[in-house]
């Protein structure tokens, strides 16, 4: 690789870092390629990059950004994940196919300023989703004015059952 080639690389991944809500690092010695295209699709699946840069490319690029915490796990083969839109598929991208394939470490993370370790990416991994969590939220918004039609047809249902109950009085007597 020459140096016009490098610097290309290190604009490119210093751009993605830049725009990156979440950075882990998955040390992949071991996996076979069929495992590591497996891994790529997934991750494109998700909305998720998967990318492969020499470590001192990776410190060239993530300087000035909140990814430069990683330097000290930048020690052998390492692919960067990068998440844009939702934080938490990354890390069930990566924890899932960890799980299916041992020879994956993951080694280390960031969101925002925050230092990630591979236990906390795995507990990151069993939150909910950004569809998940945006449902949830659109179902307790709904409740509170489906509750209050149910309290104000209940009125209506009870002063009908009234009328009934004091017309079926008058018509036994």
């Amino acid at each position: 690789m020459n140096r016009e080639e490098k610097q290309a690389v290190v604009a490119e991944t210093s751009d993605l870092l830049a725009r990156a809500q979440v950075v882990m690092l998955a040390d992949f010695t071991g996996l076979d390629v069929a495992a590591v295209t497996e891994l790529r699709r997934r991750c494109r699946h998700e909305g998720v990059v998967f990318k492969v840069v020499k470590n001192t490319l990776i410190k060239l690029a993530a300087e000035g950004t909140d990814a430069a915490r990683l330097g000290d796990y930048l020690q052998g083969p390492n692919a960067l994940v990068l998440g844009f839109e939702d934080a938490i598929a990354p890390a069930k991208v990566i924890s899932g196919f960890a799980k299916g394939n041992p020879k994956l470490e993951i080694k280390a993370g960031v969101i925002g300023d925050r230092l990630l370790s591979a236990e906390d990416i795995s507990t990151l991994a069993r939150l909910p989703g950004r569809e998940e969590l945006l449902a949830m939220v659109l179902g307790t918004m709904n409740a509170v004015p489906q509750k209050m039609v149910l309290v104000l047809a209940a009125v209506i249902r009870r002063f009908l059952g009234t009328l009934e109950a004091v017309e079926e009085q008058k018509a036994a007597a």
